[in-house]
C-alpha cells in the first residue's frame, strides 16, 4: 500500500489562501477575519488560526492581538535583501553547475525550456510560472546542490507577488524566457562569465517592475 499523507482542514485552508496572495487574487492591505475565512472553507476557528500562523511565518499577512489580520504589503528592505542574497546564491550555484554539467543535464534543462515556450505562446502564465520555478529547481540539482532551491525558494516568495504582478503589467514572460535560454547557453558551452552575467541580467529584471509598482500602487507598500 503506497504511504500517503492525509490533508487537514489547516493544508486546505493555508493552501488556498497562499495560493490567492501569492496571485494577487487577494491584494496587499486586505484584511482576513478568521470568522469570516471559516465560514467560507466550512471549518472551525482552530484551523483557520493555524493557517494564519503559517502564512505570518512567511511573511504574507501580519497578525496582529486584538486587531484585523492584513495581507502583508511589499517592503523594500526585505525585498532588497531576499534579492541580494538569491543573487549571490545562484552565482554561486551556477558555477557548480558547470563544472558538473551534462549533455543529459543540458536535455532536462532543454525540455524544461521547450514547455516555457509554450506556455509563453498560449498566454498561460500559472504554467510558465510553475516552468520558471521547475528551471531554478533543476539547475540546483544537476549542480549537485538540490538543497539550495530551498533557500532561492525562500527568498524567491519573498518577492513572488511582485514578480506575478510584472507578469501581469508588463508581459515580460517573453523576455524571462530569452533569459533562461542564455543562462542554460552559458552551461552547455561552459562559459562561466557569460552564464554569470545571464544570471544578473534575469534577476535584475524586477528593478523596473518594483519601481514601476512603487510609482502606481504606493498602498501595496509598507
Amino acid at each position: 500500500m503506497e504511504d500517503f499523507i492525509r490533508r487537514t482542514s489547516t493544508d486546505a485552508v493555508y493552501e488556498k489562501l497562499h495560493e490567492e496572495i501569492i496571485s494577487l487574487e487577494i491584494l496587499p492591505g486586505t484584511k482576513l477575519s478568521e470568522t469570516e475565512v471559516a465560514r467560507r472553507f466550512g471549518v472551525s476557528r482552530q484551523p483557520v488560526r493555524n493557517a494564519f500562523t503559517k502564512l505570518g511565518n512567511e511573511d504574507l499577512i501580519v497578525i496582529r492581538p486584538q486587531r484585523a489580520t492584513e495581507v502583508r504589503g511589499f517592503s523594500m528592505d526585505r525585498v532588497a535583501l531576499a534579492r541580494l542574497v538569491r543573487l549571490a546564491l545562484e552565482l554561486e550555484i551556477t558555477r557548480h553547475a558547470i563544472e558538473v554539467w551534462t549533455p543529459q543535464g543540458q536535455a532536462k534543462l532543454e525540455e524544461n525550456l521547450k514547455l516555457q515556450e509554450q506556455a509563453v505562446a498560449s498566454d498561460d502564465m500559472p504554467k510558465f510560472h510553475a516552468l520558471d520555478y521547475e528551471f531554478h529547481r533543476l539547475i540546483c540539482v544537476l549542480s549537485g546542490n538540490p538543497l539550495a532551491f530551498e533557500v532561492i525558494l525562500d527568498c524567491k516568495q519573498k518577492v513572488e507577488r511582485l514578480c506575478m504582478l510584472g507578469l501581469k503589467t508588463d508581459s515580460k514572460a517573453a523576455a524571462v524566457l530569452a533569459d533562461h535560454r542564455e543562462i542554460a547557453k552559458g552551461m552547455a558551452s561552459g562559459d562561466l562569465a557569460k552564464a554569470q552575467e545571464s544570471v544578473r541580467r534575469h534577476l535584475s529584471r524586477l528593478d523596473a517592475t518594483v519601481d514601476f509598482i512603487h510609482e502606481t500602487h504606493p498602498n501595496y507598500f509598507e
